[in-house]
């Protein structure tokens, strides 16, 4: 049986940070809503309590019965988590005096306690909350302290239960990844053999014991995603798998072509259908983001049916929805972050049952997966692309000949991305595409003022999104050479007729988010 940790959420923006520490452990753990503990889940080994942007004493905070999970798994609260536990037990929790936010030392550590075990004097730590621990409660014990938090660590040798008010999930917690290693293996026992290897060894297995003889249908994006699925399946099914693989007409450029080729090279049995004239004209006019993508995603959904009834006896779907579509498109609250074009269900009419055999999966896994499976290296580090593709890049209303403006401009900086060299932290040669998360260009509705030879130009604008990231739960805007920058921009503006400005996003992922719509 596959150990597990299980993940409370209870609303944290670092909870699926939390999960990617845990994995990078070579140790399953799944995050579920603080209020949907599985009771008959025979795999959890240890749980965490994630932060919140509640208070503890607030009418409207999430709250769960403790007693159901007290004394049965070890447990660790972080911030919420370790306030929530100390208030429900008899601790006291109030209003710090001023929000303890940012680098903090432990001045004391109590090195003894498992969970604090290779800890270095005065290890730095990541505070951010408004209220405080002011009292423990009876039975538990201070495990660490800094100068202004005195109870930021706690422990209960009776209960198995650990609280920590600082974030060990993010980087600024310097021995952060050791204090969850300490939780995972020393305290809860984890074996740390979840990999890449056990992960395909037992996904195709589950797959020729799920599926048996039956024929899977799957719809390819070129991302990523979507080819590892179909490379997993394929290695589980082989004949019995058709992907079909859809240009809605808002691809980069060539694209269409381009993946054919790779998805022929990789054996899979794969149909292509131009559709884009059927896309342009659905969304004639149409501005509203939102509007765009149900739009688009309808419009997949057609065509990819039609096509899927050609053939005969098809009784399932396969996606490449990992774990983070599945996360991000909808919080605890109920409330819809986002359409995500991977999560929403089946069309009734399809009749399909549904096949997701990277659902588990954070990105980085999934190129893991992808290298283990013996992928080309250069399918494998291909950016995410949205499943609206160039629709949600083009602000506004889509026309053909706008997203041919913005191909152009797109294929310009993509190029440039990896063709430009330059060195890695340990000195070795890599390309800038390489070193970035994700990267597009985003074509403005706006046209702007301009000088060509001697002529004044009034034309459009486009803007260049980099980032960097690990999981895209955050990211950073990607600091390129400025020497890069200028290059790109005077090709764009020499070689992309119909653009005279071009711009570059520095803005960060929380607040802005990395796609434009």
């Amino acid at each position: 049986m596959q150990q597990k940790i299980l993940i409370l959420d209870f609303g944290s923006q670092t909870t699926q940070l939390i999960g990617r520490r845990v994995r990078e452990l070579d140790t399953f753990c799944e995050i579920v809503p603080y209020n949907k503990f599985p009771k008959d889940d025979k795999s959890i080994i240890g749980v965490i309590l994630s932060g919140s942007p509640f208070s503890v004493y607030d009418k409207e905070s999430f709250k769960i019965d403790l007693d159901e999970i007290r004394g049965k798994y070890p447990i660790l609260g972080i911030c919420y988590g370790a306030q929530f536990i100390s208030y429900t037990l008899g601790g006291n929790v109030e209003p710090a005096g001023s929000r303890e936010y940012g680098r903090q030392n432990l001045g004391f550590i109590d090195k003894s306690n498992k969970l604090f075990k290779g800890f270095d004097d005065n290890s730095q730590v990541w505070m951010s909350h408004g209220d405080t621990i002011t009292k423990i409660p009876q039975g538990f014990k201070v495990i660490a302290s800094t100068e202004s938090v005195e109870n930021a660590a706690y422990y209960s040798e009776k209960d198995n239960i650990w609280g920590v008010q600082f974030h060990p999930e993010v980087f600024h917690s310097l021995q952060g990844t050791l204090l969850l290693k300490n939780f995972v293996v020393d305290i809860c026992g984890g074996k740390q053999d979840w990999s890449a290897a056990s992960f395909i060894d037992t996904t195709v297995a589950e797959l020729k014991s799920q599926l048996g003889n039956d024929k899977v249908v799957l719809g390819l994006s070129g991302g990523v995603d979507s080819s590892v699925a179909a490379v997993l399946l394929n290695k589980a099914i082989g004949k019995n798998l058709t992907c079909i693989f859809v240009n809605n007409g808002l691809l980069r450029k060539n694209e269409f072509t381009d993946v054919l080729r790779d998805y022929e090279c990789l054996g899979l049995n794969v149909i292509g259908v131009d559709a884009s004239e059927k896309f342009y004209s659905e969304l004639a006019g149409v501005e509203e983001p939102e509007k765009k993508r149900k739009i688009i995603g309808k419009g997949f959904v057609d065509v990819f049916n039609a096509e899927a009834k050609k053939i005969k006896d098809v009784k399932w779907l396969g996606q490449g929805t990992i774990y983070p579509d599945r996360i991000e498109s909808l919080n605890i609250t109920g409330k819809t972050i986002k359409s995500h074009h991977n999560v929403g269900g089946l069309p009734k009419d399809m009749q399909l049952q549904l096949c997701e055999p990277l659902r588990w999966l954070f990105k980085d896994e999934v190129r893991r997966v992808g290298r283990q499976l013996g992928m080309p290296e250069h399918l494998i580090k291909r950016h995410p692309f949205p499943g609206p593709g160039l629709g949600v890049r083009i602000l506004g209303d889509i026309t053909p000949e706008k997203v041919r403006v913005l191909q152009d401009a797109d294929d310009i900086f993509i190029r440039g991305l990896k063709e430009w060299k330059t060195k890695d932290a340990n000195g070795n040669e890599v390309s800038l595409y390489d070193q970035v998360w994700q990267a597009g260009v985003i074509l403005l509705p706006v046209k702007s003022v301009g000088v060509m030879g001697d002529e004044r130009t009034y034309e459009r604008a486009v803007a260049l999104r980099a980032v960097t990231s690990a999981d895209a739960m955050t990211a950073d805007w990607a600091h390129l050479p400025y020497e890069f920058l200028a290059k790109v921009s005077n090709d764009i503006i020499n070689k992309v007729k119909g653009v005279n400005r071009v711009a570059y996003d520095i803005s960060s992922k929380p607040p802005a988010t990395i796609e434009w719509e």
